[in-house]
């Protein structure tokens, strides 16, 4: 059970193993991109490329949904950001249980944006963790759990396509010790559980008052999307890459524009300067800050913000 492309190296890992995958459960097609076109999740591809019957129900407590699960007679269902919490009658079908990778060390991050909440919180380590699952959002007994550090230049989606791949080889590793009786499950220590919420639109909009630092932290934890933004002129202006610029030559009130050339646009915040990188106008393309520069003109004292 799973839906988008972090789920991929995963199902690969399990189809790569003697047992046989029996299905795959991911969420509806939905309209995706700058038209708004139904397009499947990207498991979902993976699945009909290997000729696997593919489960997307609305609702997971239909019954026709948990009769088409117990048709499969699925031993073991492994569930990795399929995006929706499991009743406890789906819980209850595989004699086997159920195992969650998980892309954070829980307890910590707990919920749906492990990835870039770990990025936002300046976190220098993350990993995934193999779980039982229970009846409680990723507050099962853990298997196991793999380490990787966050690179300075770490963004959301490359550490999602790193915490993958490591995701792939530990489900690997928590099967193995599970068939050889080699692997215990140990409960969380849940007074150390922080939670991850969804990113919410609001939480990608550059607050310029913050320090520069966090600001940087925010452009990288929601890159390649959603894209944290700011606003030019009243349109909407997404940042995609960003330095932080710790010594600025000017006591400009913060969101000011002052330097814009090669090198960025320099702009104030609550501690420091944000030099924007790459940038994307709205219904426009992605660009270097220079490309766009030849384009738009930005004098010293341009506000960027509401």
């Amino acid at each position: 059970m799973g839906t988008p492309r972090f789920a991929g190296p995963i199902l690969e890992a399990l189809l790569g193993r003697a047992d046989p995958v029996v299905g795959v459960v991911c969420q509806p097609d939905r309209p995706r991109g700058r038209g708004l076109l139904t397009a499947p999740p990207a498991i979902k591809e993976i699945a009909i490329a290997r000729g696997l019957p593919v489960l997307q129900p609305e609702r997971l407590r239909d019954a026709s949904f948990a009769s088409a699960l117990r048709a499969l007679a699925p031993d073991l269902i492994v569930v990795a950001a399929y995006g929706k919490i499991l009743p406890p009658a789906i819980l209850a079908i595989p004699p086997r249980g159920c195992l969650n990778v998980h892309a954070s060390l829980l307890p910590r991050h707990r919920g749906a944006a492990p990835i870039p909440r770990a990025i936002l919180a300046g976190d220098t380590v993350t990993g995934v963790t193999v779980m039982v699952m229970n009846e409680e959002m990723d507050a099962g007994d853990i298997l196991l759990r793999r380490e990787t550090p966050i690179a300075a230049d770490d963004t959301g989606g490359t550490l999602a396509d790193r915490l993958a791949h490591l995701g792939a080889g530990a489900i690997g590793e928590a099967l193995d010790g599970l068939a050889r009786g080699t692997l215990r499950a140990i409960p969380q220590p849940a007074g150390e559980a922080t939670f991850a919420p969804r990113i919410e639109r609001d939480q990608c909009r550059l607050e310029w008052q913050r320090p520069a630092v966090e600001l940087e932290r925010q452009v990288r934890a929601l890159a390649p999307e959603p894209s944290a933004f700011t606003q030019l002129a009243g349109r909407v202006l997404k940042v995609h890459r960003a330095a932080v610029e710790r010594e600025l030559p000017s006591e400009a009130p913060t969101g000011q524009i002052i330097r814009a050339g090669p090198d960025g646009i320099l702009v104030t915040t609550g501690a420091g300067g944000l030099r924007l990188l790459e940038v994307q106008l709205e219904g426009r393309r992605r660009l270097s800050a220079d490309r766009f520069l030849a384009g738009h003109r930005l004098p010293p004292g341009t506000c960027l913000g509401e």
